[in-house]
């Protein structure tokens, strides 16, 4: 092994060697740091993208329907009816002048028959009802056009 020299055994002395070795030093100027660029606005990723795919599930129609929560029995009245309107016809005061029957029907048949059906021009009828039950593919779902129907 070698022996040490003085110089790493003082630090002091050291210091005083490279601060005679340099020379005299003189202070820099302070610098500012280089400008940074604006950061974007924020913008919400997820908020866009979930509002893209409703809209692709409503035209392909893969809209799960049965994540909707409704009653066993569905009720509307059109705006300008007196609610007695409606308790006359839940007591069976009318007799029901026109039905549609959505069996068989994919989802997407199923609302566009139920459109044009409520489109039609009114033939002195004042009373329409539709039955949404079950269909026969719906399985553990539960029934799928009676949400589309609500």
């Amino acid at each position: 092994m070698s022996k040490r020299s003085s110089v790493d055994a003082d630090p002091e002395d050291a210091a005083e060697l490279f601060r005679a070795a340099v020379g005299p030093l003189r202070e820099l100027p302070p610098q500012e740091p280089p400008p940074r660029r604006a950061p974007p606005p924020p913008r919400a990723h997820m908020a866009v993208a979930d509002e893209a795919a409703v809209m692709r599930e409503l035209l392909d129609g893969t809209f799960d329907a049965a994540t909707i929560e409704v009653g066993e029995e569905l009720l509307h009245l059109k705006d300008g009816h007196s609610p007695r309107l409606l308790k006359r016809l839940r007591r069976g005061e009318f007799s029901v002048q026109d039905e549609i029957d959505l069996h068989h029907l994919r989802a997407i048949e199923a609302a566009e028959l139920l459109t044009t059906f409520c489109r039609q021009p009114p033939r002195r009828l004042s009373l329409h009802q539709d039955h949404p039950r079950q269909g026969l593919r719906s399985g553990q779902r539960g029934p799928v056009l009676k949400a589309l129907t609500a």
